[in-house]
């Protein structure tokens, strides 16, 4: 039986839009920072438009939706995601395994689900 975290988790994405997109094309990639190889991602998940806590719930629903070594790219805006996302992740064994600032306050992450 789920515990009651993950009983929550599963009501709010049942009653909140969850917004997880998958790539059109196996393979397709983006740039990761400069000094990184080019990453692909298996499960783009954009929560640009969201606020604290549900930065992170939408970002844990999604890897929890995911098979383990699988990458999941996070669209993020604001300080608050670019610094507990990639955090919170890491602490729930997640690896971070790079971020990119882009355009007009807008961030990529990517993590490997674990």
């Amino acid at each position: 039986m789920p515990d009651a975290a993950t009983r929550r988790l599963h009501h709010i994405a049942v009653n909140r839009r969850f917004a997880m997109t998958f790539p059109l094309q196996e393979g397709s990639s983006v740039m990761n920072q400069p000094a990184m190889q080019e990453q692909s991602h298996d499960v783009a998940l954009d929560i640009t438009a969201e606020t604290c806590p549900m930065t992170f719930v939408r970002t844990r629903l999604a890897l929890d939706r995911m098979a383990s070594g699988q990458v999941l790219r996070v669209t993020m805006k604001g300080d608050e995601p670019r610094r507990n996302v990639p955090r919170t992740a890491a602490e729930q064994g997640h690896q971070v395994l790079g971020m990119r600032e882009g355009e007009g306050g807008v961030a990529e992450l990517w993590l490997r689900r674990k």
